[in-house]
């Protein structure tokens, strides 16, 4: 009797530790079910994607073209929500800060992803541990326009105003920190040149002034540019890349004009929370691949000077992570600061 007490002593915490084990088990098979599930049915309510600037410039119009695909794709909502501001940082914060259930998305920018941090000591997000990279989009060449008035027809003769320009001429940016600002200071010290920064909230007013010679040169990405400079509005003296761009074939890069060191790389992407079910990250990225291989949106991206890349998720983030530690470097050597 003395055994078979001790015996069924030890047995019944046993058998509550296995059904414990087993009740916690289910749990997990049921939470992992539903998130299954969760995953399955996104998105079943609207989704939104922020543009960190203003509506009319280049990051607007491709999460423009980009909602307006996945929309038709899913059956559902997409809006983009403009939050301007601090070179894309603002609507980058709003992001990473949002639940991570795929309903609020990024449509991110080298500036916010990879230059930003080193340009401000403190920002609102963690741009490496912050997001879950979905998909490159587009590469974005970088023009070099000028207002009609500017008595330069290359990048030569721009140079050799620039020298003797009392006071100085004036460049417009997207904001500090932006590529369009970088661009420019990087072609300041390689050229030897002063010239005079006016920053604002995005392309689309520093277009207005640019436009109204209120200012009197920009770098800028192409697709805010390109439709004035077909009208004539604005003189497209260079691109400032590797390679000319597709949309104006016959403009030249700025080491072909004679203008050597500026070469810069831009480009969007889609961007969700850290922390965004991997199913439906998967699930975007294989869509987004499959629109940017539509020969419709292929033309519509051409058509604003956009040019289409595609990748998978990790490449995105290698991507990211390459360009982190590029813009670092010239940050550095420009000593570019905040306003």
């Amino acid at each position: 009797m003395s055994f078979s007490s001790k015996h069924h002593a030890g047995v019944r915490p046993a058998r509550r530790r296995a059904l414990a084990a087993a009740l916690a088990l289910a749990a997990c098979l049921g939470a992992g079910a539903a998130a299954q599930a969760a995953d399955a049915a996104w998105p079943a309510k609207p989704v939104t994607i922020v543009a960190g600037f203003p509506p009319g410039g280049s990051a607007d119009l491709i999460a423009r073209l980009v909602a307006q695909q996945l929309g038709a794709r899913y059956g559902q909502t997409f809006v983009v929500e403009n939050r301007a501001g601090a070179g894309g940082t603002i609507g980058a914060g709003v992001v990473a800060r949002a639940p991570a259930d795929g309903y609020t998305l990024l449509l991110g920018v080298t500036a916010s992803q990879t230059i930003a941090p080193s340009i401000y000591p403190s920002l609102p997000y963690d741009a490496a541990a912050g997001f879950a990279p979905v998909a490159l989009l587009a590469t974005i060449p970088v023009a070099l326009v000028a207002h009609p008035s500017v008595a330069a027809a290359n990048p030569r003769e721009l140079v050799a105003l620039a020298r003797a320009a009392n006071p100085p001429l004036a460049f417009a940016s997207s904001g500090v920190g932006a590529i369009p600002h970088l661009t420019a200071e990087i072609f300041q010290r390689a050229q030897g040149v002063t010239m005079l920064h006016v920053p604002f909230k995005g392309a689309a007013p520093a277009m207005t002034d640019l436009l109204a010679g209120r200012v009197q040169l920009m770098f800028d990405h192409l697709p805010s540019v390109l439709p004035s400079i077909r009208a004539g509005k604005l003189r497209a003296l260079a691109i400032a890349g590797e390679r000319r761009a597709q949309a104006l074939p016959d403009v030249p890069t700025l080491a072909e004009a004679g203008v050597p060191g500026v070469s810069v790389r831009s480009w969007f992407g889609l961007l969700a929370p850290a922390g965004t079910p991997a199913g439906i990250v998967a699930r975007l990225n294989a869509d987004l691949n499959e629109v940017l291989a539509d020969g419709a949106v292929r033309q519509a991206l051409a058509g604003m000077g956009a040019e289409p890349a595609g990748s998978s998720a990790q490449g995105f983030a290698d991507i990211i992570a390459a360009d982190t530690k590029q813009w670092a470097e010239i940050v550095r050597a420009t000593g570019v600061k905040p306003n």
